[in-house]
C-alpha cells in the first residue's frame, strides 16, 4: 500500500525490495598462456608435435604419408619428424640435423645399415702375396701375416749363423727358429694351406711337416713327436698339424720352425 503526501507524492507504506547488485567480474582474471599459441596452430603442426614427444615419430610420419601430405624425414630413423603444412609453416622437434625430403608416393625405411668388419689374415697374406713377388718382399710388409706355431712362443736358437749345441761346430747355419716347447705340445699351422709332406726329414728335422701357402711361400715344422695331418690335406690357420717333441738332429723337445720362400729359407721372425 501507499499514502499520498500533501505534495502529491506517494510514498511506500511497507519496505521497499533490496535491489540487486550487478555482478562484475575481477580485473585480474588469469588467461591461458597457450591459448593464442594452440589457436595459431593446425592440426598436422600439434600431430607432429606430439608425435615428436611421445617418441612415435616414425608412426606419424607412416600415418602423414598416407594423407598424401609432403612431409620431412630427419636420418636417422629414430630422430625427429618434420612436416610442413598448407599455410608453410614448419615444426621440428630437433634440429640442425640434414633433412631429406620425401614425396607421399615414396617408401620410407626407418632401419638402419650395420656395417662390420673382421681382420682377416689369411686374406692379407694372400694380397701380399699375390701384389709382388714373394721373393722382393720386404720385412715391414711382412710382419705379422703369418700366424703363432705355438700358443705360447718362447725363442731359443735364432735363425742364422750360430755354434752347432750338438758337435759344438762354429759357423753352422741354423735354418729355422727354435721355440721352447714341451714334447706333446700341439702345433698349429702357421696359415691355411695344404700339407705336402708328412714324414721322417733325413737331414736332421726327424718327424717333419711341411704346409705349402701357395706363391712360392712354405713353413715347416720339425723335431716333432707325432703328426695330425697327411699329405694332400687342407689346412687353415690355427689347426694342429703335429706334437712337438725331440726326434731328429735334437738336444731336448722344441720346435724348430722354417719358413721357405721360392725354396729358399727366411728368417721367421720377420713374417710372425
Amino acid at each position: 500500500m501507499s499514502t499520498q503526501t500533501t505534495r502529491g507524492r506517494r510514498r511506500a507504506s511497507v519496505p521497499t525490495a533490496e535491489l540487486r547488485t550487478a555482478h562484475v567480474p575481477p580485473q585480474g582474471r588469469p588467461r591461458d598462456s597457450q591459448r593464442e599459441v594452440r589457436r595459431r596452430k593446425g592440426p598436422l603442426r600439434q600431430m607432429a608435435e606430439f608425435a615428436a614427444a611421445s617418441g612415435v615419430g616414425q608412426k606419424a610420419g607412416v600415418a602423414l604419408a598416407v594423407t598424401g601430405l609432403v612431409l620431412t624425414v630427419t636420418m636417422p630413423g629414430t630422430g625427429a619428424l618434420t612436416a610442413t603444412s598448407e599455410s608453410g609453416q614448419a615444426s621440428s622437434a630437433v634440429g640442425t640435423q640434414p633433412e631429406i625430403p620425401a614425396s607421399a608416393s615414396a617408401t620410407i625405411d626407418f632401419s638402419r645399415a650395420a656395417v662390420s668388419t673382421t681382420a682377416d689374415p689369411d686374406s692379407r697374406l694372400k694380397q701380399l702375396l699375390s701384389a709382388q713377388s714373394v721373393g722382393s718382399i720386404q720385412a715391414s710388409s711382412s710382419k705379422g701375416t703369418l700366424g703363432a706355431p705355438l700358443d705360447t712362443l718362447v725363442a731359443s736358437s735364432p735363425f742364422g749363423y750360430r755354434v752347432n749345441p750338438i758337435t759344438g761346430a762354429v759357423g753352422e747355419f741354423h735354418r729355422g727358429q727354435d721355440f721352447v716347447a714341451q714334447c706333446g705340445t700341439p702345433v698349429h699351422a702357421a696359415a691355411a694351406g695344404k700339407v705336402t709332406f708328412a714324414g721322417w726329414h733325413p737331414y736332421g728335422g726327424g718327424n717333419r711337416v711341411v704346409v705349402d701357402h701357395g706363391n712360392g711361400l712354405e713353413t715347416t715344422y720339425n723335431h716333432l713327436s707325432a703328426f695330425n695331418v697327411k699329405v694332400g690335406q687342407a689346412v687353415s690357420r690355427g689347426d694342429v698339424v703335429a706334437l712337438s717333441g725331440t726326434t731328429g738332429a735334437s738336444t731336448g723337445c722344441h720346435l724348430h720352425f722354417e719358413v721357405m720362400v721360392n725354396g729358399d729359407v727366411v728368417d721367421p721372425m720377420g713374417w710372425l
